[in-house]
């Protein structure tokens, strides 16, 4: 993640930055609250382990809770050299003991990256509820236990995409002071599309 520390700077020459939030909850399995660990990014094309950027969350992103209710909030800052790209899932990890459990948020938007300047994406709202037939799982199969008991097999994430920047930017601006006097451009995602989550589910 960009601007890791308060005294970090937005260089003239620096790359294209983008901020997202995101807000996950686990209403299903509310002991196992889902904590993100990285924002999964592809670059288009992509055939090896190089095309995969992981984005990991720091302390500067978190701001968690255990409360089904409120769910844990997260602000990402991602640098990305111009290029198409696909912002392809969140990952997490619930956790309590004995059992941990890996939750898969999918988001499957793809991102086109041109000229320097502060982007915002929007805001992801994910809920874990109890997965109907074959509905795309909230996680992999495996261990069978540990996902089925915490709810990341046995549910479902509902997704949402949505313009949240009146609220978001004043969040952003005042966590990390390089965006204080900062031009940012909104560059909203898409609404989510669960059919097509669903089709790459089906097709795993």
């Amino acid at each position: 993640m960009a601007l890791k520390n308060d005294a970090d700077v937005l260089k003239s020459d620096a790359k294209p930055l983008y901020l997202m939030t995101a807000t996950i909850r686990n209403s299903y399995k509310p002991r196992y609250q889902p904590k993100l660990l990285v924002v999964n990014v592809l670059r288009a094309g992509g055939k090896d382990s190089t095309d995969r950027l992981n984005f990991k969350i720091d302390d500067k992103a978190r701001a968690e809770s255990d409360s089904e209710i409120e769910g844990s909030t997260y602000f990402m800052r991602m640098e990305l050299e111009p290029g198409n790209y696909e912002i392809s899932a969140l990952t997490s990890l619930g956790r309590a003991f004995p059992l941990n459990g890996f939750f898969v948020t999918p988001v499957n938007s793809e991102l086109k990256v041109g000229e320097r300047g502060v982007y915002y994406l929007g805001h992801i709202e994910a809920s874990v509820r109890e997965r109907i037939g074959k509905e795309f799982a909230a996680g992999p199969a495996l261990p069978l236990i540990d996902q089925a008991v915490t709810g990341a097999s046995t549910g479902s994430f509902d997704v949402a995409i949505s313009d949240r920047f009146d609220r978001d930017e004043s969040a952003f601006r005042a966590r990390f002071p390089a965006l204080k006097d900062v031009n940012i451009s909104k560059a909203v995602l898409p609404p989510f599309d669960r059919a097509k989550a669903q089709e790459r589910w089906d097709k795993e």
